[in-house]
């Protein structure tokens, strides 16, 4: 019985799609459906019928170095049949497919390395371009943070003190990592740079890399665990939230009445000059204008000096110190001391009006205070005692 006939008679699967399913003898569940196969020259039809080719240009500070290593470029495509050249007239590069070129794919690639190398990248990983299993990523940044400091921050920040963030990225992602001006360049497999991608723009949108890292790490442990390869991860990954911070609140400019006319240019000094008529003085009246103006001036702030000075002596205006009550003259006593030759009698003399004619009181005036004393017999000598004291007004006239 033929191989054919055997297939026929196998039992066919059942279901509403199963009379058109037939088994399939070159599949099996040995074979890996993700490898990518090597192309060979075998596997070419021959010569391309028409010619491909790409040109980028580069920057003036790469001359140097592409002049050193173009041989080492010559050296790589030729494997693949491709033709190189290097115009440092026009400052580009230019490649190109030949009648020895028997991967299709091999222009593009070829057209990936001409690109890293423009954006700075060494030979040594731009050349891994052209394995079949690697590819390249140019990570525009420039457009991602409108202000130039912040920009300068966060691209430092994805860098590192010394490089040590850079490091861990490649470490992680096993991709080469290049800062380069505006741009990132990355050089590994596609889903590190699926990772690069994310760590890169996030970084620029205000996420520090150091948590993307750190999910890595995890992520890396996890896989090399063969009872948890299988499993949702989850469980195990860090959830960071994002703390708004409080923003000073800036003061809103009131908008202006919109006019369509733009508004007037600043004068020049020689329009200054055209609308005082000082352009068509000459040099002397210039000259004699200038002192007359210095002098103008001058007057004016000794004027305002002599003002300052004549505050001190302008005396104070008199209702400020106008009494409501003649009893507001006197304050309570005030005790200066326990001793007792010293005894207030607060109630024998209310006023100065009605007690200062009487015999017996005694009215001292010294600095900015003033003193009633009422003379009092001890058996054979008298003494003073201390009746009120209280301070004196400013418009009140010594003795």
């Amino acid at each position: 019985m033929s191989e054919v006939q055997a297939d026929m008679e196998e039992p066919q699967s059942t279901g509403k799609k199963g009379k058109y399913r037939r088994p399939k003898p070159w599949d099996h569940d040995g074979i890996d459906h993700w490898k990518i196969e090597e192309f060979t020259p075998d596997h070419s039809s021959g010569p391309f019928l028409e010619e491909s080719s790409f040109v980028t240009l580069f920057p003036q500070y790469r001359e140097k170095y592409l002049r050193q290593v173009w041989p080492t470029v010559t050296k790589a495509l030729d494997a693949h049949g491709i033709s190189c050249e290097l115009n440092l007239i026009e400052g580009s590069m230019t490649v190109k497919t030949t009648r020895k070129t028997f991967d299709p794919f091999a222009i593009l690639k070829a057209k990936e390395l001409i690109k890293l190398l423009a954006r700075s990248v060494p030979v040594q990983q731009a050349t891994k371009i052209m394995m079949d299993d690697i590819a390249s990523d140019i990570i525009k940044i420039g457009n991602l943070t409108r202000n130039k400091e912040r920009f300068v921050k966060r691209r430092q920040r994805l860098i590192g003190p010394n490089g040590s963030t850079l490091k861990a990225i490649e470490l992680l992602t096993e991709c080469y990592v290049l800062v380069q001006g505006n741009t990132v360049s990355a050089v590994g497999s596609h889903k590190g740079l699926k990772q690069v991608r994310r760590i890169v723009e996030d970084c620029m949108n205000n996420v520090h890399p150091v948590y993307n890292i750190k999910i890595l790490m995890i992520k890396r442990e996890l896989s090399r665990d063969d009872e948890l390869k299988s499993e949702n991860w989850d469980r195990f990954l860090p959830k960071f939230k994002k703390k708004n911070q409080k923003q000073k609140k800036t003061a809103r400019k009131e908008k202006k009445p919109y006019t369509p006319f733009p508004p007037l240019p600043p004068q020049s000094k020689v329009d200054k000059q055209l609308e005082s008529g000082e352009y068509f003085l000459s040099e002397r009246g210039k000259s004699k204008r200038s002192v007359h103006e210095k002098k103008e001036a001058a007057a004016q702030k000794s004027a305002r000096k002599r003002q300052e000075r004549a505050k001190d002596y302008i005396p104070p205006p008199a209702e400020k110190y106008a009494l409501r009550n003649q009893d507001d003259l006197f304050q309570p006593p005030v005790v200066l001391s326990t001793d007792d030759s010293f005894v207030l009698h607060s109630q024998l003399f209310p006023t100065l009006e009605s007690q200062a004619s009487e015999e017996g009181v005694r009215s001292t005036r010294y600095g900015g205070y003033e003193e009633q004393h009422s003379k009092e017999s001890e058996g054979e000598g008298e003494k003073f005692i201390l009746v009120q004291r209280r301070k004196r007004l400013p418009f009140e006239q010594p003795m």
